[in-house]
């Protein structure tokens, strides 16, 4: 399981103590209970009262469905469905090109990134295991990077295939995008355009009806009751994890285990609770409403990226909601470092650190040439490195009143990537409701695509 330690954060000039945290306690016991609540309400299809509209609670026990269904239904559930079109387009194509913009790619980039190999797209398809590459598009209007995708496709001169996921098809982005990947898939794939396209959409809508249109057999749905950023663990995220050949079942169970420990773990022992507890303190009493999600290593920077739209689009409302950001350290030590240590006393550092490698170590090494003067340190190895990186920064920030906190993941896999995942949607909810802000819905994003749309027509 994930740790949780605030412990550099606990401190009486510009932190928080122990006695604060604990008489939040009785809050935080009864957000969990409105938001366990919430989704049993959900999951009743009974109508929520319209002080909780939207309730798109539909992601909380959604790993637990999706495994159990799995159990009982083997190779006809959707986990099993899912594995089963990832496999046949790692079989059919080079390539596979995801389109979706916001929740509906940032999580799989997530996963991409924390979960296969380094250079996943550079190295073989077969040191891939036999997968595609995956490239993403859709989540901007670039032209000058959707030329240079389209160019790379034709030149690789291999079959690749569309990923297109919006609930709605409705999304200018992502409908654009589509609509051109179409063209240039078209003229490879001739007719038989449609076995190399799969949907994730919802069960009507524009997407939806061009996916019958063009003869789509393969249609996941987008589940009710899940808003786009909360929806990594269902279709949405698991069907592109699964193109790459990630192992989607312990993803989930991930997922599942965080929801047990977060239902059931008292406040002190509970890291939902107690990551709420701390960073909702230092927002009220002492203005730390800037969060920075430090992550050590280049492998969680895309789970950070997804990680700032859930907090924006949750909480970011009624002018309230801190301003989520994320860094990768050690490389922005030499960058916004200056900022974070001696500027406005305006945040709170989440530190995301890996307790164990995949690789085996690499030290430094001894040199006949020493003129940078690291013979000293030849024993060394990178990990040790990043160690006391991370140590020294986090006492430079203690030695100076700067609050920090620590998530220890033991490795990063598919199952700590689901807990991971699962723990700070679960967060994101509780602080909704401990603050009493609507979690779900994001109307302030409507209305530049509204804007947009009518510039557009005139």
């Amino acid at each position: 399981m994930l740790k949780y330690d605030p412990s550099a954060a606990l401190f009486d000039n510009g932190g928080i103590n122990q006695a604060e945290l604990d008489a939040l306690k009785p809050r935080l016991e009864a957000a969990r209970a409105e938001v366990l609540a919430d989704a049993e309400l959900w999951a009743s299809g009974a109508e929520a009262p319209p002080e909780k509209e939207p309730l798109d609670a539909g992601f909380h026990m959604l790993p637990d469905r999706l495994l159990a269904e799995l159990k009982e239904k083997g190779a006809e559930s959707e986990v099993a469905r899912l594995k089963a079109t990832a496999d046949r387009l790692a079989a059919s194509s080079g390539s596979v090109v995801v389109l979706g913009i916001g929740g509906s790619y940032m999580g799989a980039r997530a996963l991409m990134e924390a979960c296969c190999p380094h250079y996943y797209n550079e190295i073989s398809k077969e040191a891939r295991g036999g997968r595609p590459a995956i490239y993403y598009e859709g989540n901007n209007v670039d032209n000058d990077a959707v030329a240079a995708l389209i160019e790379l496709l034709k030149a690789k001169g291999e079959p690749w295939s569309i990923a297109v996921i919006s609930k709605s098809g409705g999304t200018l982005e992502t409908a654009a995008a589509l609509r051109i990947f179409l063209r240039e898939l078209e003229a490879s794939a001739g007719d038989k355009l449609s076995d190399f396209v799969v949907p994730v959409t919802g069960t009507s809508g524009k997407l939806f009806e061009l996916s019958k249109a063009i003869g789509c057999e393969e249609i996941y749905e987008v589940p009710d009751g899940v808003g786009g950023r909360f929806s990594v663990l269902s279709a949405v995220g698991l069907l592109p994890a699964a193109v790459m050949g990630l192992d989607i079942e312990k993803l989930l169970q991930g997922a599942a285990d965080m929801n047990e420990h977060f239902a059931t773990a008292a406040p002190g022992e509970n890291v939902v609770l107690d990551y709420v507890g701390v960073c909702h303190l230092l927002e009220e009493t002492e203005g730390c409403v800037t969060r920075l999600m430090s992550t050590w290593g280049k492998r969680l920077e895309a789970f950070g990226f997804w990680y700032d739209q859930l907090l924006a689009e949750s909480l970011g409302k009624e002018e309230q909601g801190a301003l989520p950001l994320t860094i990768v350290n050690t490389r922005d030590l030499h960058s916004r470092g200056q900022q974070h240590q001696e500027g406005p006393r305006d945040k709170v550092i989440t530190n995301i650190i890996v307790e164990q490698q995949d690789r085996e170590p690499i030290a430094i090494g001894e040199s006949d040439n020493n003129q940078d003067k690291l013979n000293e340190l030849a024993g060394k190895t990178l990990p040790e490195v990043m160690t006391a990186a991370i140590a020294g920064t986090n006492q430079a920030y203690a030695e100076d009143n700067r609050p920090t906190a620590n998530i220890v993941v033991p490795k990063l896999d598919e199952h700590a990537m689901g807990q991971l995942l699962q723990m700070l949607m679960l967060a994101t909810v509780v602080e909704g409701r401990l603050i009493d802000i609507n979690p779900y819905g994001q109307p302030g994003v409507e209305a530049y695509k509204k804007n947009m749309n009518a510039f557009l027509r005139k």
